[in-house]
């Protein structure tokens, strides 16, 4: 292959990546080279060990904070890690939580197959470096920031993120956390609750539950990293900054963070019914349901037809169901419906014990939620991403060169969109929140300066895409392999640095204070409170606008006013947008798509790609 075709094969390859949020991390060596007798700390559980990584920092990687969620302990509520004999060696990371390999993202490997291991509950720390008789105490501990790794609660892990950079330059102490995916994290079935020891476990909502025990493991041993257990910010992206969200809303997470940031958050959750009935249930469910799994495992097992499969099912006991769904192993749980449908998952069930009842309503009720300073944003081309890979739109010459096959229907849908999703995932909320905390802040990220490579304009098929300013936060720009050369060019790296220490300075500050301020050495333009203005920050090069202050007059309701009136846009063409929205999780309100009347008479597929 050709460098062109190289480099276009590495355009699809950025897609992939950036749709787990995988383009934070820099190709990293599975374990630190020694262990650092500096970084000899004390915890809970035992004596710690870690090494120097990259950018000046010191890094423990794979601490166990809770024991492997596997036998009866799947499906749980997950519980603390047993102290350790010894001094631990955390000079490796953890195993990926089960499942499905991609080329580009996540765990690598051929598209299809299982990777990853149920004891994955692990989590990573980077401090600045700091001898051991040098580690902060009392008011001298560091602000630390626990980060929630994206990829549609299906994929992903905690080290695709380097938080060396940060730590190093902005002086704070970063985690990052492991939870349970897919199904193995988020899992409501009857006959699991017949046999939950208690609410939570009812819930289904294991995985929430795991980044609560995280929190608590943070809480308890921050300290002997030179951390404030009482200066607590947790951030994350895409279903990372979902998850933000949840924790928000959850009982259990008060008081175990004291500040919040969600990148590109989205506020959808499941329903009971779509989280456990089947398909053709007259409620009907997920096609990814626990129902539906259930159901797949049955009929695989027994060699049975959907419909003898459904009457096996009907005949069982709960305990003899309970009992089959712990003995199937992850890659039967995870196989039952094919890869290619990975975003489609239930998770977040407000079940009233985990998360609060009545869901994200209770953002708009004074004592309903965790109320802390809070940040959120999104890109200013959320959906670029997501449709990029669609032929409607963009077409693949000689299989590896993009090139637009409708233009302005490619950008006019995206923008619709992805101002849609500004809305849901960072302006509504902040207005909810901002009523009853003063401290509420929103960000636009709008670079966009990808090349233009043999007629085909990256700032425009990807500009400033879902995922795209997480290089940012985290400061390097490798996306976790060299094609990255080719999109985070030479001519740019000037007004990428610039726009990097800024974003790395606004997060740590609004971390240390909970106000981004200027900056966390005073020297950047004032960041002021979203307030009855609804004013953001909009993030920019030095060379395209740099960072200002502008008003934000979208509305749910005018958008879509916008977006029904449009002479460009066909009747179906409209609805299919209205229901992308809601699909996507953009959709604070949780409007139906079928509360358009003239949307009802379309018969919408949900894309499987997605």
């Amino acid at each position: 292959m050709n460098p062109k075709g190289n480099l276009f094969f590495s355009i699809g390859a950025l897609v992939c990546t950036l749709a787990v949020a995988a383009c934070a991390a820099p190709a990293k060596p599975p374990r630190l080279a020694a262990a650092d007798p500096q970084t000899r700390r004390t915890l809970k559980a035992g004596e710690i060990v870690g090494g120097e990584g990259r950018d000046g920092a010191y890094n423990w990687l794979g601490i166990p904070y809770a024991e492997p969620p596997v036998g009866d302990l799947r499906w749980r509520e997950p519980q603390p890690a047993k102290p350790w004999p010894g001094v631990f060696e955390a000079l490796k990371f953890g195993p990926a939580c089960p499942q499905f390999t991609s080329q580009f993202g996540g765990v690598r490997g051929p598209k299809g197959r299982i990777a990853g291991d149920e004891n994955c509950l692990t989590l990573n720390v980077v401090s600045p470096k700091i001898a051991a008789p040098a580690v902060p105490r009392g008011d001298a501990r560091l602000p630390v920031m626990v980060w929630i790794h994206g990829g549609a609660n299906a994929v992903g892990t905690a080290r695709q993120y380097d938080g060396g950079l940060l730590a190093a330059t902005q002086n704070v102490i970063v985690v990052t956390v492991q939870y349970r995916l897919g199904p193995l994290g988020w899992f409501r079935h009857a006959a699991l609750r017949a046999f939950a020891k208690n609410d939570a476990e009812r819930s289904g909502n294991f995985a929430t539950l795991d980044l609560i025990l995280a929190l608590r493991w943070v809480r308890d041993n921050i300290d002997a990293f030179g951390g404030n257990p009482d200066n607590v910010t947790i951030f994350g992206e895409s279903a990372g900054g979902r998850n933000v969200y949840s924790l928000l809303i959850s009982p259990p997470a008060k008081g175990l963070f004291q500040r919040a940031i969600a990148e590109s958050g989205g506020v959808y959750s499941s329903t009971p019914a779509e989280a456990e009935n089947l398909q053709d249930a007259p409620d009907p469910g997920s096609v990814k349901s626990s129902g539906e799994i259930a159901l797949a495992l049955v009929a695989q097992e027994y060699h049975l037809s959907r419909e003898a499969a459904k009457a096996k099912l009907a005949a069982m006991p709960a305990s003899e169901l309970n009992a089959f769904l712990r003995s199937r192993t992850a890659a039967q749980i995870l196989l039952t419906i094919p890869p290619r449908r990975v975003a489609l998952y239930p998770q977040l069930f407000d079940d009233g014990a985990v998360i609060a009842a009545g869901g994200w309503k209770n953002l708009t009720r004074d004592g309903a939620w965790n109320r802390v300073p809070f940040l959120a944003g999104t890109t200013r081309d959320e959906a670029r991403l997501f449709l990029f890979t669609d032929p409607r739109f963009v077409k693949w010459r000689a299989g590896f060169v993009p090139q637009f096959a409708d233009e302005d229907l490619f950008l006019r849908v995206t923008r619709y969109v992805s101002r849609l999703a500004r809305v849901a995932g960072a302006d509504l909320p902040a207005a909810a929140m901002q009523a009853q905390e003063p401290d509420v802040y929103v960000y636009r990220f709008d670079w966009d300066n990808e090349p233009v490579v043999s007629g085909a304009d990256l700032s425009k098929m990807i500009g400033a895409a879902h995922g795209m300013e997480v290089p940012f936060v985290f400061g390097h720009f490798t996306l976790g392999g060299s094609f990255a050369s080719f999109v985070f060019t030479e001519r740019t790296r000037r007004s990428r640095e610039a726009l990097s220490q800024a974003m790395q300075a606004y997060w740590a500050e609004f971390a240390r204070t909970g106000r981004p301020g200027s900056g966390q050495f005073g020297a950047l333009p004032a960041w002021d409170s979203f307030g009855a203005s609804r004013r953001m920050m909009v993030l920019n090069g030095p060379d395209a606008g740099w960072l200002h202050m502008e008003p934000n007059r979208d509305t749910e309701a005018g958008i879509l006013a916008e977006l029904f009136a449009d002479p460009h846009l066909t009747p179906a063409q409209r609805c299919e947008l209205l229901l992308t929205r809601v699909y996507l999780g953009w959709n604070f309100s949780q409007v139906d798509y079928e509360a358009r009347p003239e949307c009802k008479a379309f018969p919408f597929r949900i894309r499987a790609d997605l």
